[in-house]
């Protein structure tokens, strides 16, 4: 009976010991070089391989290399106030902090590092030669089960703790966080026993980190975590195999687990089969080759240059573009040169992704407490995987590292995190032909291309591609894209026969045993605009039927524009309404066109969709900032994530909606549009096993700003300024 014992204690050891193994290798973490710089990407060329095809000969496990941005960040040196912290900077936090009395002999972890920007005033005036800016760091750290925000100043090695109010919630996870929690239930003996019970070999599990959200005094006073977990059996899709119904929460600072919740015994594991979406694992005579490859190339080189790494210029643009652990990517003083003038003209301060809030809607006991935020919780940039060249972003594409702080301070290099590219995919920028009636032999055209900056989150099974594009007629357009793997439930049933109310499933079935849960997903983006300046004012265009009066016309109505300014906050909470339309103008009132009009861009919302959950819902209190599509709100600088500084566990004191509810005033000031894209997703078995992506967009774009079209004097494409291609000629 001992020798039996003492078998099953080694066979758990081994179990763990390889999940661990599993984990380790995950982590953003590869050998250090130059001053404790940590690398997660191999180094290979930037940009030379030619399009590949895998065979289903190639060994299935094989990735192939991920060429990098070919830079050694450990000299990087800040060149403009608004430059990220770089390795030394990091380092120096890091020793800066460990001589502190707060951090002497305590237990802490650093949950961000981040550039504490300069007064937006100085950074507007500062020019390219003048002296940079003193360089500060925010930091947010937990020590001794307390949550801490201080500044630490890089040239005198002060450190200032600032008040945060003490809201409810925590600071973002660590990537250590994430991972530890993962580990947790696997040294409990309890929670081993039921995986057996189930017939599920310990090697075999993959758990996730589930952030809790918040739903009463119970959750109080401690940083929770919930893990589920999955079978790896017979596939890398192991989202596609839940163990339904075990949920185990664990305390994030003890490691301990608090509860083991087991309600889905009887509901089988979902098969292996046809689960694998990698290109090496399917069969030959399924694969479908029906494209031809297809590259669009610049004989010329790209139109864009990147000056000191993080200064973009391209066509009559120029912004500044920085990754960032929370935002993912972060444009700041985006400026467009007017065509008549040659002036760089303000657009936007500060623009970014601040908040993205996915709930599911499933109340039962294993689902309900799903209701992500992606970027206040896990962190959006931390999350960011490296693009994959040629099919994430195309030939000549720049690529960009991001560089973060583990928990102990220690900085790695998150590679390839953001492509920046040129796009042309046959649109057109403007055209108009003369009819043939009019004698004139009038056909002008100019081809449409436009800048991309790209990244794309793998926040656990969703992955968000987000894109800002610029185009040279002065419009941004902010796009964001998903695909990735659906979260999924497991079910007795296989077949849609079997339900008696298919609405009591919460979602799709979408294979035998296998739900896809209905779901939202909302993305706030925080856009600081700078039309012309700082002081701006919002307003509503509204469009109105008006009725003729008898006599007046042979029409019986029309449609007219009425413009409100926003005097304060409340006036700008906007609902889209379909069959009440209003244009949406940030303008600046003291700049005007030749012929009075004050000059602006307009936000111009695509299809999106509302949140319908009930208001007093504890997720949608937490998740406030999608009552509405549009928010305006008077510049402060504490105010950048819709969702509150600390998101995790956060009652929802602290949002977006609390602050436009003080109703300050915002005609005429420095103001701060937000705007939420929507999606509603009822899954469908087109989306299984991975899914397609699916894309919504909205644009800011220029409304009286310029004089005229801004890009009347671009010159047509003529067949000399290509280069020849012919097609491989065939067998």
């Amino acid at each position: 009976m001992e020798a039996r014992n003492i078998l099953r204690f080694l066979f758990l050891f081994l179990c763990v010991a390889l999940m661990l193994l599993f984990t380790w290798v995950h982590l953003p973490y590869a050998p250090p070089y130059a001053n404790e710089l940590l690398d997660c990407a191999t180094n290979s060329p930037w940009c030379t391989s030619k399009n590949r095809l895998q065979s289903k000969q190639s060994n299935l496990l094989k990735e192939p290399p991920i060429p990098t941005s070919h830079r050694n960040h450990a000299s990087d040196t800040p060149h403009h106030p608004l430059d990220p912290l770089t390795i030394q900077e990091l380092n120096k936090v890091r020793s800066i902090l460990s001589s502190h009395p707060l951090f002497k002999s305590s237990t802490y972890a650093l949950h961000s590092v981040d550039l504490e920007e300069p007064e937006k005033a100085l950074v507007l005036k500062w020019e390219k030669g003048d002296q940079l800016l003193p360089r500060r760091a925010s930091v947010v750290a937990r020590v001794n089960g307390n949550s801490n925000v201080l500044t630490v100043d890089l040239s005198t090695g002060q450190v200032t703790v600032r008040e945060t109010g003490l809201p409810s919630g925590y600071p973002m996870m660590t990537i250590e966080d994430m991972t530890t929690a993962t580990w947790a239930p696997l040294v409990n003996g309890d929670f081993n026993r039921t995986i057996i019970q189930r017939g599920i070999n310990l090697a075999d599990l993959a758990c996730l980190p589930i952030s809790t959200g918040w739903y009463g005094k119970s959750e109080e006073n401690r940083r929770l975590i919930k893990v589920q977990c999955y079978s790896m059996e017979g596939t890398v899709n192991f989202y596609m195999r839940p163990i339904e119904g075990l949920t185990v929460l664990v305390d994030l600072d003890t490691k301990q687990v608090v509860e083991i919740s087991d309600k889905g015994s009887n509901i089988p594991i979902p098969k292996a089969a046809n689960t694998d979406y990698r290109y090496s694992a399917q069969e030959l005579h399924q694969v479908m080759n029906l494209l031809n490859p297809i590259s669009i190339e610049q004989p010329k080189g790209p139109s864009f240059t990147i000056e000191d790494e993080h200064l973009v210029k391209w066509a009559n643009w120029e912004f500044h573009l920085k990754p960032d652990a929370r935002a993912g990517v972060i444009i700041s003083r985006a400026k467009v040169r007017d065509s008549d003038t040659g002036e760089l003209r303000d657009v936007m301060y500060k623009g970014f992704s601040s908040e993205l809030f996915v709930p599911y809607m499933d109340p039962t006991d294993a689902w309900y407490f799903k209701t992500y935020m992606d970027a206040g919780e896990y962190g959006f940039g931390l999350q960011a995987m490296p693009l994959d060249p040629l099919n994430d972003c195309p030939r000549n594409a720049y690529y960009m590292d991001g560089v973060f702080p583990t928990a102990d301070g220690t900085p790695y290099v998150r590679s390839n995190m953001i492509c920046v590219f040129e796009r042309y995919t046959g649109d057109i920028g403007w055209r108009h032909s003369e009819s043939p009636i009019t004698g004139m032999q009038i056909r002008e055209v100019r081809p449409k291309v436009t800048l991309v900056v790209r990244m794309a989150a793998s926040v656990a099974n969703y992955d968000y591609i987000v894109d800002w594009e610029f185009q040279t007629d002065g419009l941004i357009r902010i796009k964001v894209g998903l695909s990735g793997i659906l979260m999924v439930k497991g079910t007795e049933y296989d077949n849609i026969n079997q339900i008696p109310n298919q609405e009591n499933l919460y979602g799709t079935l979408l294979s035998e045993n296998v739900i896809g849960v209905i779901h939202d997903h909302y993305v706030t983006f925080h856009l600081d605009m700078e039309i012309d300046g700082s002081d701006n004012s919002f307003v509503q265009v509204n469009i109105k039927k008006e009725q003729t009066s008898a006599g007046e016309s042979p029409r019986k109505s029309y449609l007219k524009a009425v413009r409100n300014v926003a005097k304060t906050e409340k006036d700008a909470q906007i609902k889209l309404k379909l069959y009440d339309p209003s244009e949406f103008h940030v303008i600046n009132p003291s700049k005007k066109t030749r012929v009075g009009n004050p000059v602006g861009y307009k936000v111009v919302p695509s299809g999106t969709a509302a949140s319908l959950l009930d208001l007093q819902d504890p997720p949608q209190k937490r998740g406030a900032f999608t009552n509405n599509q549009i928010w305006v709100t008077p510049y402060n600088r504490s105010e950048q994530w819709a969702g509150g500084l600390f998101a995790y566990q956060s009652h929802g004191e602290d949002t977006l909606a609390t602050w436009s509810d003080r109703d300050r005033a915002i005609e005429n000031k420095d103001i701060v549009v937000w705007y939420t894209l929507g999606f509603h997703h009822i899954p469908c078995q087109e989306d299984f096993p991975i899914m397609p992506t699916v894309s919504s967009s909205f644009d800011l774009k220029p409304v009286n700003f310029f004089e005229s079209n801004p890009i009347l004097r671009i010159p047509p494409n003529v067949e000399n300024d290509l280069p020849v291609c012919k097609p491989a000629a065939s067998g």
